[in-house]
């Protein structure tokens, strides 16, 4: 009760990879020579191999909005008809970006907590044929909710419409096949579940995507696809790169090479499980009960209380830093993370502290009741596994 360790543990940034700040501190190495080549051409190539994708991959300095404003500005028109898909803070991000740039948008919307259905989607392209694009989250992460991109992809695959995924929070909680699915841009950035400080995105980038950008009139200049795809063939980036940053990246991405894409995605499934259980076990409610995602756990605050004491209380009594509620949710809901470095034990943390915040605020919560649930979690899913010595 003296000591407090602060404890990062909101859906992004999120806690850092010990290796991966460690190489942070060898970035006094020049951008233009054959020593960062290797470096830059190695992430680029561990980039695909981890997000299990064939199609092009790049890499911007900027946050993952960097990554979505590029996919507007380089491949449409002013004008250009398109739709999108808003059930959240960063549905409504994907309406704005398009709107800054002139396009004619169709913006399905769904309550938050609620999500936007495939069958929303493709009645929307019947009644627009002339639709050039779906833009959608994989995981809204304001609301602890996530989309069915893969039915998504099934039904723009059969138009000549693209569609663009911000992936986000998405990628290393959830399946996605990007090729397989038919998803034309998957965008990422790197403080979330690829474990470095917020200052790079990345997008994914297909064939049939590419072929928009001989048509589109859109200014651009520093967020440039195909100058950047021509320089990363070259094992450089086209502007100053975030040298550090792309240093901490290649020992991320060797880590999840290591680990392997899949269980760090089944990491984040089972934590965001057990949070569920454990809320539920506490008496308290789930935000988006009916498409829960892995990235974070929307719960929402007990009658009467504003979710930002419990957001205050974490932070005061023990250092920890959880989400607040975004948009018109802020003092409805509190978030708690589960992409990247996080494990069983913070999480057995997080829940014990959650009990005793609610106790402490009026809310009467039996001790152990929610620490159970996730241990009981844990228990089917990892007590009986070998362990690795």
């Amino acid at each position: 009760m003296h000591i407090r360790k602060q404890r990062l543990l909101t859906p992004g940034p999120t806690p850092l990879y010990p290796p991966a700040l460690h190489a942070m501190m060898a970035s006094d190495i020049h951008h233009r020579t054959e020593d960062f080549r290797k470096v830059y051409r190695s992430c680029l190539a561990d980039l695909k191999e981890v997000m299990g994708t064939s199609h092009d991959v790049l890499i911007f300095a900027a946050s993952g909005t960097g990554a979505m404003d590029a996919a507007v500005s380089n491949l449409f028109s002013k004008g250009d008809k398109v739709i999108v898909c808003s059930a959240g803070k960063f549905g409504e991000r994907w309406a704005e970006i398009v709107k800054a740039y002139g396009l004619e948008a169709t913006v399905i919307s769904e309550p938050y907590g609620k999500v936007v259905t495939p069958a929303q989607v493709e009645a929307a392209l019947a009644r627009e044929p002339a639709a050039k694009a779906v833009f959608v989250q994989a995981s809204e992460t304001s609301t602890g909710a996530a989309h069915d991109v893969r039915a998504m992809g099934r039904a723009v695959a059969q138009t000549n419409a693209i569609l663009i995924v911000d992936a986000i929070t998405g990628l290393g909680t959830m399946p996605l096949d990007i090729d397989g699915w038919g998803l034309d841009v998957v965008i990422g950035g790197s403080q979330k579940a690829f474990m470095i400080t917020p200052g790079l995105a990345f997008l994914s980038i297909s064939p049939k995507a590419w072929k928009f950008t001989g048509t589109s009139t859109l200014p651009h200049y520093y967020f440039n696809l195909k100058k950047e795809k021509k320089s990363g063939d070259a094992g450089e980036s086209s502007w100053t790169p975030a040298t550090a940053l792309i240093l901490a990246l290649g020992e991320s991405l060797r880590y999840i090479k290591q680990l392997g894409m899949a269980k760090l995605v089944e990491n984040a499934q089972m934590l965001a499980q057990a949070t569920r259980a454990a809320a539920i076990g506490m008496g308290l409610e789930l935000f988006a009960p009916d498409s829960p995602a892995a990235s974070a756990t929307a719960v929402k605050a007990p009658p009467g209380m504003d979710s930002g004491i419990i957001v205050k209380e974490f932070r005061n009594r023990f250092g920890a830093v959880i989400a607040n509620g975004q948009g018109s949710m802020k003092g409805q809901i509190f978030r708690i993370a589960h992409l990247g470095y996080f494990d069983f034990a913070d999480l057995f943390a997080v829940i014990a502290e959650l009990e005793i915040i609610l106790n402490a605020n009026g809310f009467p919560v039996k001790y152990g009741a929610g620490v159970a649930a996730v241990q009981e979690v844990y228990e089917r899913a990892a007590v009986k596994q070998p362990v690795n010595a």
